[in-house]
């Protein structure tokens, strides 16, 4: 495994593999089952697979098909969406996951952070971070697929989330999902200078040197969404994932 991790990020809705761009406009990329099963073949070392309208649906995680992913993955998983409960939680865990991404359940619970570690160890709880720029050029945490802004600041936020024991985070930058511009560099500085524990850097990423500069700027891992189910920025569909080696030498491991 690479000391710094690099993984895809899938987002799935109503059980196809879908890619948004700021979180909008959801396109259809394929079956997520297969696109696992090409992950396996490119030994991706881990794997993020996030339903994106679980909680704007009001309905639990999607069980089955958390099923059938972990059936076909040979790389640790984490999984988020619709989690609202430590049985939702244990039931994951019992299907073969490795993590949950908690997202908008922790902004209204943040308490739940805290049972969920005291109950499952805080190395398998991430706290599924997503932050917004504002015209003023300040952050704002937003919950609920970015559809609800809760006037946090992400910087707290994160520091609250770390002391009620999540063993991560997953920084989403919405501004940056799907535009292939690079991760948000600076959010990720104050982030990571605000915290101890791992943050994967995550909404932006068009090429290898993206990963360099998010390292650079404080995160301990890199997540992919456009590079990993796209073949470049004309947006044919390609599920893909850098080689071993070119991940070495942008990272000059």
């Amino acid at each position: 495994m690479l000391s710094v991790r690099v993984m895809p990020c899938l987002l799935v809705k109503d059980r196809r593999l879908v890619k948004t761009v700021k979180f909008s406009n959801p396109s259809y990329i394929g079956d997520p089952v297969n696109a696992v099963k090409i992950y396996n073949e490119k030994e991706v070392d881990e794997l993020i697979l996030v339903d994106i309208t679980a909680t704007l649906e009001h309905r639990e995680p999607a069980f089955s098909l958390i099923s059938e992913i972990t059936d076909e993955c040979f790389m640790p998983l984490c999984y988020g969406g619709g989690i609202s409960s430590l049985a939702d939680m244990k039931k994951i865990f019992s299907l073969g996951v490795e993590k949950v991404a908690i997202n908008s359940y922790a902004a209204e619970n943040p308490a739940f952070i805290k049972k969920a570690a005291e109950t499952f160890g805080s190395q398998s709880i991430i706290l599924s971070l997503d932050v917004k720029k504002t015209i003023f050029g300040g952050y704002t945490v937003h919950t609920h697929s970015g559809r609800k802004s809760i006037s946090l600041d992400p910087v707290a936020y994160a520091r609250q989330m770390e002391a009620m024991g999540a063993g991560e985070i997953l920084l989403n930058s919405i501004n940056r999902d799907g535009t292939w511009e690079g991760y948000d560099l600076d959010l990720l500085k104050i982030v990571t200078d605000a915290v101890t524990i791992p943050v994967i850097a995550l909404g932006g990423a068009g090429k290898l040197n993206h990963f360099h500069e998010a390292v650079a700027s404080g995160a301990s891992a890199c997540a992919i969404g456009s590079m990993a189910v796209y073949q470049g920025k004309n947006k044919g569909v390609l599920i893909n994932f850098p080689s071993r080696q070119e991940i070495k030498i942008v990272l000059g491991e």
